[in-house]
């Protein structure tokens, strides 16, 4: 292998299962044996956000002015989501969508942010076609009022995993990383381009992780806000007979390790 003007050039690798990996600026290029054939693959490495982890900080350019994450947004939860481009069909139904339940995300201390690689005008452009010309379940006359991100250079996709090369790489897969207060990542949905979000999931789990926040339960599963939710397993032998031995209101057990006890706020 040798470099020529910043690119790199193959050499075939015997024996057949052999696979290399090295690094040109900014890229990694492997290669893989398929069958009899040699294919060969450039990319940039990228790496993703982890449930737990700090979300990772940026400033951008939005529709409502330049944003700085997360020193703008302390104390409240947050939803980036990114979508694949301005004016497209399954983007516009999930904007509107979004946008038309805004006051409730914001009645639950929580702030949107949408992203896309597309520019500010062309967002604004779209922002205003939604506003004056769609109609889609009854929302009509939909003002988009939450920053969108013109992430042109993909700075801010590329930090949270959203471009996702087998995919596209040029677009931005449909991804949500839902915040808390302290700017760690509590959640992260992905969605092919095809299929759109479902919003009130999403509204769901925001639900269940400001639950777990306050009460320090878990939710099982099809948990709907109002039902019956799960408290901790005991850790030790004494924690177990302590449980057992014993009987609270509005709790019941199924067995030791799973104790369920009425929703507090019903």
């Amino acid at each position: 292998m040798k470099e020529v003007k910043g690119k790199a050039v193959f050499l075939r690798v015997e024996p057949p299962e052999t696979q290399v990996s090295f690094q040109i600026p900014n890229k990694k290029v492997y290669s893989k044996n398929i069958g009899e054939n040699m294919v060969e693959a450039e990319y940039e490495q990228i790496h993703m956000p982890l449930i737990g982890d700090d979300a990772p900080a940026f400033t951008a350019v939005t529709t409502q002015g330049q944003i700085n994450f997360p020193d703008d947004y302390k104390g409240k939860w947050v939803i980036l989501f990114s979508h694949p481009a301005d004016f497209t069909p399954v983007c516009t139904t999930e904007f509107i969508t979004f946008a038309s339940m805004q006051e409730e995300f914001n009645g639950m201390n929580t702030e949107l942010i949408g992203l896309s690689v597309d520019s500010v005008f062309s967002h604004i452009a779209w922002l205003k076609r939604i506003e004056e010309k769609i109609e889609y379940k009854g929302a009509k006359n939909v003002e988009i009022k939450f920053p969108v991100i013109a992430d042109l250079k993909m700075d801010v996709a590329k930090k949270y995993g959203m471009i996702q090369p087998n995919a596209s790489t040029t677009q931005a897969v449909r991804a949500v990383f839902i915040i808390d207060p302290e700017a760690k990542i509590r959640a992260m949905l992905y969605y092919p381009q095809s299929a759109g979000r479902n919003m009130q999931e999403i509204k769901r789990l925001l639900t269940a992780l400001q639950k777990n926040e306050a009460e320090k339960v878990a939710t099982p599963a099809n948990w709907q806000p109002g039902d019956d939710v799960i408290i901790p397993a005991p850790s030790s032998m004494e924690a177990v007979k302590e449980r057992l031995g014993k009987s609270e209101e509005n709790m019941y057990c199924l067995d030791w390790f799973i104790c369920l006890k009425k929703d507090s706020k019903k």
